[in-house]
């Protein structure tokens, strides 16, 4: 493996999150079964994958708004 991610983009990260909070529902009489947990694991990689989107866009649309505001020219 050579590619990085960060923490919140692991799916092994999110599945152990999930597995924690569903042990502890169980703990208070809760009962959330693997289907459902693999659901809300694929809901949050979607989640992610489209926040990481929206991001870059933001990041690109303030790069040209920066530039088109500039009043001095690039050096």
């Amino acid at each position: 493996m050579t590619e990085t991610k960060t923490l919140l983009q692991s799916r092994t990260v999110w599945g152990a999150l999930l597995a924690i909070l569903a042990s502890i529902a169980g703990l208070g009489g809760y009962a959330i079964a693997p289907s459902d947990q693999a659901a809300a694991l694929d809901l949050i990689g979607s989640l992610i994958e489209v926040w990481d989107r929206l991001i870059v866009i933001a990041g690109a649309g303030l790069a040209i708004w920066g530039r088109v505001r500039a009043t001095k020219a690039i050096g």
